[in-house]
């Protein structure tokens, strides 16, 4: 069951794009949780046909999984994160644009539009005719199958991976004789988890075939050879792990051109294409290891690293010899202490370098908490959150001596932060009475509480954009222009529109275009408190 702001956002994703009768099936799932489909039917008030037919276009969208319990047989819940992943499927859509072109954007709007489909149906879909041939498309494909930008749906991709997790501990801690350890829990929960993920890495493993091509001459010697095409029988779907993994990357490199220079992204663009093709997902912990070489392998010809460094002009230096400076401030190698470590964005191991992932991301959480923080109670709040971040507890008057504000100003603000979940209070009673007189009160930033509650911020955010954007296009004036510019005569002739009218629509299409950029905005914050980690349970 999803939390008040999820359940808004995904009702109000789902009624755009599905219509209001799916959206309400949606709305009992998701406010009311798991339910067969004969109390779906009693709870939407909806006729039982509409209701079949709503959850057929959600389960097969990926919104919807079905599961058998023993108590009410087969049962239905909202998978709340495939939902809400519908907000980046315009990225989607120009991130296969600049990978495989104008075939690969065509391919991936279908099969978005669709939820799955087979080749034959995707294909089917695509234009007859292509200027570079008929099988302009098929290649395509098949590099997007091969790559794992499309992966097949099986039977697991419509389960609820929580209770094939539960059933498979269950599993395990039936094996344990007596009285289990919690060493023997954590033991059984860790196969638990291995063996489902062995098992969604087995049934994702088909999609392609091997067809042998035909025979040679008769009477010539000749080799059997065989190639890889798509299975028309297999159902593909996007697999969001690969989109979002260059989101993450274009993520990384802009923090490095804000923390140091254009030079310095560069050389952190180039080491991150350098061990793309090895990335899983956005949970990885580091990149595969890599050498100076083959970075500078994927660095432009132009390329030009000596703007971004202070040099002797008397000596000439090569671009190699700038790449490993570049790569000795991003990996922090003149402070090696925990907190360069903490500040870097590289590792070196010998020859061998790697991108840190895990500490970059917990970077960028933080820094998303600091600028909530410095937006709603300025910089000594962030004084404040830097400090207990950075020492751990401390009661008020410690807080106040360290950060230097009076008790007057600490104390109100500590109360308003608190109240935000930006810190929290922990409770030490001396005596077993728990006497409020006899207790130390410490506070300390619970940065999982805190990623929570900004998350359900930031989604409320997103419905009111939402929201804004609809009733804007409501406004009679501006409604009455939208369908004349949607007339044919008009659409092929806007000079057939007024004056007043070109004006309005000008307005509109600039409100319009400050809504989709702070809705892109508070997207990549969602994404770097949601995706890259889970919300922060790594952080220190």
């Amino acid at each position: 069951m999803a939390d008040a702001e999820t359940a808004r956002l995904c009702v109000q994703i789902t009624s755009s794009q599905f219509g209001p009768l799916t959206a309400k099936v949606a709305s009992v799932l998701l406010t009311r949780g798991r339910l067969p489909l004969a109390h779906l039917v009693r709870f939407t008030s909806l006729k039982p046909r509409t209701v079949r037919q709503a959850i057929i276009v959600l389960v097969q969208h990926n919104i919807v999984w079905h599961a058998v319990t023993e108590d009410e047989g087969e049962v239905l819940e909202v998978n709340t994160e495939e939902c809400l992943t519908r907000l980046r499927f315009g990225r989607y859509v120009w991130q296969a644009e600049q990978l495989f072109g104008v075939e690969g954007a065509e391919i991936l709007q279908i099969i978005l539009d669709h939820g799955k489909l087979r080749s034959s149906d995707i294909l089917s879909k695509l234009p007859a005719h292509h200027p570079k041939g008929p099988d302009a498309y098929q290649k395509v494909l098949h590099k997007l199958v091969t790559t794992t930008y499309l992966k097949p749906s099986t039977i697991l991709s419509h389960v609820s991976p929580r209770d094939k997790r539960i059933k498979y501990e269950g599993e395990e801690k039936a094996k344990i004789s007596g009285f289990p350890t919690a060493k023997e829990l954590r033991q059984a929960a860790e196969k638990a988890e291995a063996r489902l993920k062995l098992e969604e890495a087995e049934a994702e493993k088909v999609g392609l075939k091997v067809k042998a091509q035909k025979p040679g001459p008769r009477g010539v010697k000749r080799k059997a050879e065989t190639e890889e095409v798509v299975d028309d029988e297999v159902f593909f779907r996007i697999n969001y792990d690969k989109f979002n993994i260059h989101i993450r990357n274009k993520i990384i490199e802009t923090a490095a051109r804000e923390r140091f220079n254009e030079s310095a992204a560069l050389v952190m663009r180039a080491t991150l294409k350098a061990t793309e093709a090895k990335q899983i997902g956005v949970s990885d912990i580091k990149s595969d290891p890599t050498s100076t070489a083959n970075i500078s392998l994927q660095l432009s010809d132009d390329a030009d690293l000596s703007q971004g460094l202070i040099l002797k002009p008397s000596k000439k230096h090569s671009n190699v010899a700038l790449l490993k400076d570049y790569i000795g401030m991003l990996s922090s190698s003149d402070n090696p202490t925990p907190v360069g470590r903490a500040g870097s964005f590289l590792s070196m191991v010998g020859a061998k370098i790697q991108v840190e992932f895990e500490i970059v991301c917990r970077r960028l959480r933080r820094r998303v908490l600091e600028a909530v923080t410095r937006e709603r109670h300025g910089e000594d709040g962030v004084r404040l959150l830097r400090l207990l971040l950075d020492t751990g507890m401390m009661d008020e008057k410690q807080i106040s001596k360290v950060s230097m504000l009076s008790p007057k100003e600490a104390r109100p603000l500590l109360s308003a932060m608190a109240s935000e979940s930006l810190v929290s209070i922990q409770e030490v009673p001396k005596s077993a009475d728990r006497n409020p007189t006899r207790t130390f009160y410490l506070w300390y930033v619970d940065l999982h509480k805190a990623y929570s509650v900004l998350l359900g911020s930031l989604y409320k955010t997103l419905y009111n954009i939402s929201v804004r954007r609809r009733a804007e296009e409501e406004e009679p004036a501006l409604k009455a222009v939208l369908e004349k510019r949607e007339r044919s005569d008009v659409s092929e002739d806007e000079s057939l529109l007024t004056r007043m009218e070109r004006e309005t629509l000008q307005q509109w299409e600039s409100k319009k275009e400050k809504l989709t950029v702070l809705e892109m905005r508070v997207e990549e914050a969602v994404f770097i408190l949601r995706d890259l980690g889970a919300l922060g349970i790594g952080d220190d």
